[in-house]
């Protein structure tokens, strides 16, 4: 287990930008400098943050997503069948969507996003036509090495985070797409080529960010969605597909893990609240990934209780040091928190021993 990814302490991939890094980008988005300025910063910002993670001893190696502006940055601007939309009307997002309650209670009118439609491509269907992270990967591969190479970790988005938004109706036009399956086969097909050419150049550990699972945590949603006549367990079970399809036919010494969050936005502001509990046998036993990374440094998250569903032969990151507040956690409040974990896992099902549960 600790020879490959995950290694027992692990972080998510997301690191503060350098001021001047951001400052520059704001010079950029002025016209006051260009692209290849900003790269050099970036450059310089990665190799300060991977000689960081060696000197604290993480093992695993991200670049911070340093050269992204979000998280879910370069995956959906980057494929063709996919239009950029700058002012979408706001009735076309869903309000029962947590982060897009919060839009309508602001007054927003439009916002940006992503559609698919057959106005930029041939044919209008989804097709990857250029990589998304091989550039960022092999940068970060040429700072380590080559027995690090497969530490390095690549973060990218859920293919469901345009769709959560939209829903089945607002999602992709019906003269390219009919259904959600047709839809998500294709981006399926997209991320697959992704992470093939990622395999090929040495990449062995993947984390998808997927913000919607734990938005099925929440209770407002759900009762949104009811009202709004939204058979939410289907569209759980639309986007656990999604994601299989994603990861169908991986190799062996590919992990693959899903980081399940509730929002970390401008400092601390929340998305979404809500134990794990209404989705843990679902999501625990039927998506396929290696690994789950699961929140759990504040209250919103709910308790342990979710993991005595975990199933046997794959791994569970508990998030307990937050980004949240400068506070650092004490290292017995810690143990005692990963051994309660343990326990709670050891008397589920299936039943195993606390050391086989302190394994996973």
């Amino acid at each position: 287990m600790l020879l490959n990814p995950p290694y027992r302490a692990d972080h998510i991939g997301s690191l503060l930008r350098p001021e001047a890094l951001f400052q520059k980008r704001e010079a950029l988005e002025k016209q006051e400098c260009s692209l290849d300025d900003v790269k050099a910063l970036e450059d310089d910002a990665i190799k300060h943050v991977v000689d960081l993670q060696r000197e604290v001893g993480i093992k695993t190696i991200t670049d911070g997503e340093l050269r992204r502006a979000m998280f879910y940055d370069n995956v959906f601007d980057r494929l063709e069948g996919i239009t950029f939309i700058p002012n979408r009307p706001i009735a076309t997002f869903k309000p029962y969507i947590p982060h897009v309650g919060f839009m309508y209670m602001m007054g927003i009118q439009e916002a940006e996003t992503f559609y698919c439609t057959d106005i930029m491509a041939i044919q209008g269907k989804i097709k990857r036509t250029r990589s998304w992270y091989i550039d960022e990967f092999n940068y970060t591969k040429s700072l380590v090495a080559p027995e690090d190479v497969k530490n390095i970790k690549i973060t990218m988005c859920s293919p469901s985070w345009f769709h959560q938004r939209h829903g089945s109706d607002e999602s992709y036009d019906l003269s390219v797409y009919k259904n959600d399956d047709e839809y998500f086969d294709d981006l399926g097909i997209a991320y697959r080529a992704e992470i093939k050419e990622l395999y090929e150049q040495g990449c062995r550990n993947i984390q998808i960010d997927d913000p919607t699972f734990c938005y099925f945590c929440n209770e407002q949603m759900i009762a949104g969605m009811e009202k709004a006549g939204v058979d939410h367990e289907a569209l759980l079970d639309t986007y656990i597909r999604a994601i299989n399809v994603c990861t169908q036919g991986r190799p062996s010494d590919l992990r693959i893990g899903v980081h399940m969050c509730r929002g970390n936005f401008k400092g601390g502001v929340h998305f979404s609240e809500g134990g794990y509990a209404r989705i843990a046998v679902k999501v625990f036993n039927t998506l396929d990934v290696d690994v789950f990374y699961l929140e759990y440094d504040t209250e919103r998250a709910g308790d342990f209780g979710p993991l005595k569903y975990f199933p046997a032969g794959k791994v569970a990151v508990l998030g307990l040091v937050t980004t949240k507040n400068p506070k650092l956690e004490s290292i017995d409040d810690l143990k005692a928190r990963v051994y309660e974990a343990a326990e709670v896992m050891s008397q589920g099902n299936p039943q195993r021993s606390k050391e086989e549960a302190l394994n996973q």
